[in-house]
Order: structure tokens, then sequence, then C-alpha cells
């Protein structure tokens, strides 16, 4: 934020934020903090004082969310917590040359005297920082640790010079984002730092992806090498052959002297003399037999070596294709598309087909199970199945699923489509099996990464497909809840 952005915001949130009394606070990053303030609606104040991202403005979230992303609360949390717990904000300013934002506080202590705090927001690069003081603008505690003189714990505060605050960042051109479909500063702030935040996110998941598609890739490559260096090693079989049988055909005429063997080529044009080296200890059968011994063992090994040769060669030439697939994900920014490619990476490359399947046996593999899908067995014996990608859940949901199946899936947020087939109609799912089954759908959701994840869960007839919607998105008109921990705790078939 630059320096005229940041007076808007503040000339936007004073009279909203003064008389209002300080209530939790949470640490959503290493330096950014969400306050509520008792506003109205899921409107809480947030801080961040992020080098690269400093800043702050309201941002409207449900409550449980700032809870499920907050941290263990650091020194100057549990400060804010003991010191401004109640307290009154009463006036919200900003520095008249700095992007330094001051809110002051009233508060009571036991005696009932009023205390007077501040809470410094400095949204200045790379000496960002927040830092509360208490009535004499001596630093109480901050969330970074300062690298200017005048910000160390019982020192005056003293803004950062000039020249140590950092460049100015640049007028946020995106926020002349259609500024009408915004109705605050705020919430135009809001949606350009989550829609950043999110392309950051995903630039850093296709990274990581990308980074392992190379690595299978030069693995493969290796192969490659290792095999067509073992090929050439072995040598021409045939050769071996060929000399075996020039020996046995010219034992009563070879002429020998210690290892050096003279014999006709009858399988040359115009049969010529040959000289060979030979074990001048063997006889020219033993030297025959061990020719042949030598050309079975080259033929096998070439055999094999090509084998796995064809096979590496086969499964590189999928993973230089995934890695164009992965670029036109990235180019478009398709977030369920890269979740669905990285769940695909981690199985490797297909192995190259033996022989066709039959018609039948392609028809029969595309009704009874999930096109790409996972399977596993929970620990009663039931078979769960693990949609894929959006048409792999539709297809799992209405095509593979019966009506009185039991249906799961990540409350919130996009994953997967789960099913856990009950081949007893009037029979209920053992409360284990749902367990683990729930595993499986927070485990194939966005929220994987989550400690604990909400899944709903519902018999599959209670699931329907609202018109015209895309695929994978469905309408449940009755459901439960409950709380787990993502995981792949059952057998893989």
């Amino acid at each position: 934020m630059n320096n005229q952005l940041i007076g808007e915001i503040v000339a936007e949130l004073a009279p909203v934020l003064e008389g209002r009394v300080w209530g939790k606070v949470w640490q959503v990053g290493r330096a950014t903090v969400a306050a509520d303030l008792r506003l109205s609606g899921n409107h809480y104040l947030f801080i961040s004082v992020e080098p690269q991202q400093a800043r702050l403005h309201l941002v409207e979230r449900p409550m449980r969310a700032l809870e499920k992303a907050s941290l263990a609360p650091s020194n100057f949390v549990l400060a804010l917590k003991k010191h401004l717990g109640g307290a009154r904000v009463l006036s919200v300013t900003k520095d008249e040359h700095d992007r330094i934002v001051r809110f002051a506080f009233a508060s009571y202590d036991a005696t009932g005297a009023t205390r007077d705090w501040s809470l410094i927001a400095q949204l200045t690069g790379r000496a960002a920082n927040l830092l509360l003081l208490d009535g004499q603008d001596r630093v109480v505690e901050f969330v970074r640790e300062p690298r200017a003189e005048g910000q160390q714990r019982g020192a005056v505060y003293q803004p950062p010079p000039t020249n140590f605050a950092g460049r100015e960042t640049p007028a946020l051109d995106q926020l002349a984002l259609k500024g009408a479909q915004f109705p605050t500063l705020s919430a135009a702030l809001d949606n350009y730092y989550q829609r950043r935040e999110a392309e950051r996110a995903f630039a850093t998941r296709a990274g990581e992806v990308a980074a392992r598609l190379r690595q299978a890739i030069d693995k493969r490559r290796k192969l490659e090498r290792n095999l067509e260096r073992d090929l050439t090693a072995h040598g021409d079989a045939d050769e071996h052959k060929r000399v075996g049988d020039l020996l046995l055909a010219n034992i009563a005429t070879a002429e020998r002297a210690g290892s050096r063997v003279r014999l006709i080529d009858y399988y040359a044009a115009g049969t010529p003399v040959v000289e060979l080296e030979i074990d001048e200890h063997a006889t020219l059968p033993e030297e025959a037999a061990r020719r042949f011994a030598r050309y079975t063992k080259a033929k096998r090994a070439a055999q094999e070596i090509a084998g796995r040769l064809a096979e590496a060669r086969h499964e590189l030439s999928e993973l230089e294709e995934r890695c164009a697939e992965l670029e036109r994900i990235t180019l478009r920014r398709d977030e369920a598309a890269l979740e669905e490619f990285a769940a695909r990476q981690q199985q490797g490359p297909t192995k190259k087909p033996q022989q066709q399947q039959s018609p039948r046996e392609r028809a029969k593999a595309t009704n009874d199970g999930v096109p790409g899908g996972r399977r596993y067995r929970s620990s009663d014996g039931y078979e769960i199945l693990v949609g894929r990608g959006a048409k792999d859940n539709d297809h799992l949901t209405f095509r593979v699923a019966r009506s009185h199946d039991l249906w799961l899936h990540a409350a919130d947020y996009p994953g997967s489509h789960v099913v856990v087939r009950n081949h007893a109609r009037n029979a209920d799912v053992p409360h284990r099996t749902i367990i683990e089954a729930a595993q499986l759908a927070a485990q194939f959701s966005h929220a994987k990464r989550d400690a604990k994840v909400a899944v709903n869960y519902t018999q599959r007839k209670f699931i329907a497909k609202p018109k015209g919607a895309a695929p994978g998105l469905v309408r449940m008109s009755s459901f439960r809840t409950l709380l787990v921990e993502p995981g792949e705790n059952v057998e893989r078939l």
C-alpha cells in the first residue's frame, strides 16, 4: 500500500472504528493479526506487516475461518489480549509524512483509573512492524524484531528513518479494480490481496508439481542412458553364434598356433580364411560351447534390456506429455485441474500396455469402477470409492453409486466425492468405516492441510444435481456432519 492509499483507508476506517471496543484477536500469520472490534456482520480489522504485503483494512470472514487459520499466539498477541482487551478506540490517525497508522485506545485498570495505549502499524516495507505502546509512548511489545532505533522494549517510540523505511510500493493499479463493484475500499483491498494470495499459492503449488515432474523425467532419462549403454556392452549376440558354428565346421581343417586359430568362413562370400583369438587351453568344441553359451546369455539379456528400454522410453514420452499438460493448466490457472494432475502424478506414469483389453473388458472397467478413481477397503471390509476430478466425481455419484450407498464430501471445500458401497440395503454402515471414509474425503480436498476437517455424509438418494450445474456440483437434501483428521488409513486396492 502506498502513502495515498493508506490515507484513504484510514479516512474510511476512522469513523467506523472510533468508539468501538477491542475484543478477540487472532494471529493469522507470522506478522499478521485480525481483531474483533464488534462491528456489524462478520467484519474484522486485519493488519499485516509482512514486508512484501504490509496492509490494513477490514475483512469479511466467518469467525470460525479466522479461528481455523490462527497460529499459536506470539508474545505480541498475548500482550494485545492482556492490555487491549475491553479497551475503546479513541482515534485512528495516519502520520502526515509516512506510512504509519496509530490506533489510540483507552482502558481501565483494576482501580478504575484510565490507561492509554497505542497500536502502531508501520506499513513501511522492510521496516514494517506492529508495536504496542503505553501511555508514555514506550514500546511494550512488537510482532517483528525491530531493525530501527527507538523501537526496542522500554524505549520511547521513534518512527523509522525515511531512508530506512524502504521504497514505497507502487500504487495498486489493480485497485482501479472496477471500483464500482466494491462497496468500500476495504472490500476492494481484501479482494485484491485474496486474489494475489491465491495466485501465489497456485504458483507455489504448480512449481512443486513441476519440480517433481522434472525429477521423474531426469530419472527416466538417466535410466534410458544406462540401458542403452548396457545394450551396447552385451555386443552382437549373433556374432557369438556365428563363431561357434565356424569352430564346429572347421574342427578337421583348422590351423591352430597357441591361442590363434585359422578358419574357413563358410558364411562369407568367397569363403575367406579368418583368424580368431581363442583360449589356448580349450579344444575347439569347448571354445564353441563357450561361444554358444555367450550367445544365449547375450540374447536373453538383450531381450530383457530392450524391453526395459522400451518401457523407459514409453514412460519418458508420457512424462513429457504431462509437462505440456501442466504448462497448459498453469497458463489458465485451473486450480481443480492442478490438484487432479498432482494426484495423478503421485501414481507415476502408466506402464506400457502388454496387450489390448477386449471391448467387453473395457466396458466392464468403465461401468464397475471410477475412471481414474481410487479404491480402498475399510477395516470392516467395505469398499470405498474416491473420485478424481469433477467428471469422475459426477460418474461416481450418479452412475456408480446406488441409492443406499453412503456418500461423503468435505464441507465448504472443493474435493473428491467419496462413496461407501453398502451391499446390505437395510443395514447401517459401521461407524468405523464412516470415519475412515470421512478421513479420505478430507485428505482429497482443499482442506487436507488442516488439522481437523468437517465432512458431510448422507445416503446417495439424498444427493441431486442442480439443473445446468457444472460437473461435480451437487445439492444435499439431508445430511450429517462429523469432524476428522485427513488421512489414508485404509487398504488401497
